[in-house]
């Protein structure tokens, strides 16, 4: 199988996305697409995080990550068939490939739970230096299955920031602090926002008195080296029951 059979295999056509939703990608970085989960493939996913932040404790996202102040779940794939469509829906895969191109795979698949109280990130890129714009490596979706509020510190971008050849660590004297041209994506649990992830992003502080559960499904060019290295982690069950088309995302 090819990219080009892949993408086919999951419905994605050149009009999957609208031209005005791939202008709105193009010129702010990101792109929400609402309402591709219903509350009933919210509900149990939530359950299952959970679950699996307290059977793995300390151990939660040492696969890929740990953040002070949040749970990380790391190893998606590989955690239940209900994960599957963070590398499946073609809405989203039809974003991903606008922003990198038709040869991509998933880099990582995971979820971040910022805690009360906590949750605040200093801007960053999901890249190590800035970029000539349009030469993107990295794309990532927020999958929100809690809505994404001023009070439980939703995500920040600052729009356009890809575009700027820049990094914020390069740029900003003091990338902790609010960034005058930052904005917050408010949305309702289901919308998955897709962000060229060389936009400058943060997490934001979390001031409700529950979990903020978000699942991340990260991409970059199939050239480069994936965050969770599929070959090495998926289990034979995984492997098994995944179609064709959603091996070759994962590069198995």
């Amino acid at each position: 199988m090819n990219m080009d059979q892949a993408l086919r295999e999951f419905g994605i056509r050149d009009d999957t996305l609208s031209s005005e939703e791939k202008h709105f990608l193009d010129l702010n970085g990101y792109l929400p697409l609402e309402n591709i989960l219903t509350q009933e493939q919210i509900a149990p996913m939530i359950r299952r995080l959970d679950e699996l932040a307290e059977l793995e404790g300390e151990d939660a996202g040492k696969e890929l990550h740990q953040e002070g102040g949040t749970i990380r779940v790391s190893n998606l794939v590989n955690k239940g068939a209900i994960f599957e469509i963070g590398f499946s829906h073609p809405r989203v895969l039809a974003a991903i490939r606008h922003v990198i191109g038709s040869r991509f795979k998933l880099s990582s698949l995971d979820c971040r739970m910022a805690l009360p109280g906590q949750g605040h990130q200093a801007f960053h890129a999901d890249w190590r230096s800035g970029v000539e714009p349009g030469d993107y490596y990295v794309c990532n979706s927020m999958w929100l299955l809690d809505d994404f509020t001023v009070e439980n510190g939703a995500t920040r971008v600052v729009p356009g920031s890809h575009r700027s050849g820049k990094h914020p660590k390069d740029a900003l004297e003091d990338a902790t602090q609010q960034h005058p041209e930052e904005i917050q994506l408010i949305a309702s649990a289901g919308t998955v926002i897709v962000f060229n992830s060389h936009l400058w992003h943060a997490g934001g502080l979390n001031q409700a008195d529950s979990r903020r559960h978000g699942m991340l499904a990260y991409y970059t060019r199939r050239d480069h080296k994936q965050l969770t290295d599929q070959r090495k982690f998926i289990h034979p069950e995984t492997h098994a029951r995944l179609s064709e088309a959603q091996r070759f995302i994962l590069a198995v």
